[in-house]
């Protein structure tokens, strides 16, 4: 059976996520892939928005008012977020930066179409790095 759907072009534009302080998990992350503050400011109830990525995409990170709970465990509930996927065109740089920012890589990786490793970025995110050069 031939699938007659139009392809259609598609880009991820942002994904939100909730985290204590969102500056300061922003400034980590400038620091590890070169990104930039796109916009920060007020957010829903009272709380703290930092829009830091690319000129193509980026990391909504929201920060409430209010005291977190703890992290689930990943994998393990509906909807959860397991890790964040970003692409460097140099992993070895990058993973020399994330290792002197204080962070453990693991679960190295070197598989069609690319190198990967992962580490548990700020604030018990999980972040994947992977190179296709």
């Amino acid at each position: 059976m031939k699938n007659n759907r139009k392809v259609v072009s598609m880009k991820l534009e942002h994904i939100n996520i909730t985290v204590p302080d969102a500056k300061a998990h922003a400034a980590v992350l400038v620091t590890l892939f070169d990104w930039h503050v796109r916009w920060q400011g007020m957010a829903l109830d009272d709380g703290f928005t930092v829009h830091v990525g690319t000129d193509d995409g980026y990391l909504a990170l929201y920060s409430p008012p209010w005291e977190l709970t703890g992290i689930e465990r990943r994998y393990h509930q509906r909807a959860g977020m397991n890790h964040i996927g970003v692409v460097v065109d140099d992993i070895e740089a990058t993973e020399a930066r994330v290792k002197a920012a204080g962070f453990t890589t693991h679960s190295h990786a070197d598989y069609e179409p690319g190198r990967r490793f992962y580490f548990d970025g700020p604030d018990d995110v999980e972040y994947e790095v992977v190179s296709y050069a």
